[in-house]
């Protein structure tokens, strides 16, 4: 019951860090004053940029390594691109 209650706690966050990070792209890319495309490019390599990281945390907490690491990364960002 532990487990269950820490993992759903560790989603949440995980949720919550990819979210503020998305608003942190959103505010960045505002202050460069980029629009269109140049603003579309930017949003996708900071937001994935931003995702990585949460989606290599998680890895890191499954205690993931090799090729089973690469699939987990690939597939959770693959999953946070397709939320968005």
């Amino acid at each position: 019951m532990k487990k269950i209650i820490i993992a759903a706690i560790l989603g949440m966050f995980a949720l919550n860090v990819a979210y503020a990070a998305d608003n942190g792209c959103e505010a960045k890319a505002t202050d460069k004053k980029l629009a269109g495309a140049a603003k579309t490019s930017f949003l996708k390599k900071c937001n994935k940029d931003a995702g990585g990281s949460v989606c290599e945390s998680q890895a890191a907490d499954k205690r993931l390594a090799g090729a089973a690491k690469n699939s987990f990364i690939k597939k959770c960002e693959k999953d946070a691109a397709a939320k968005k």
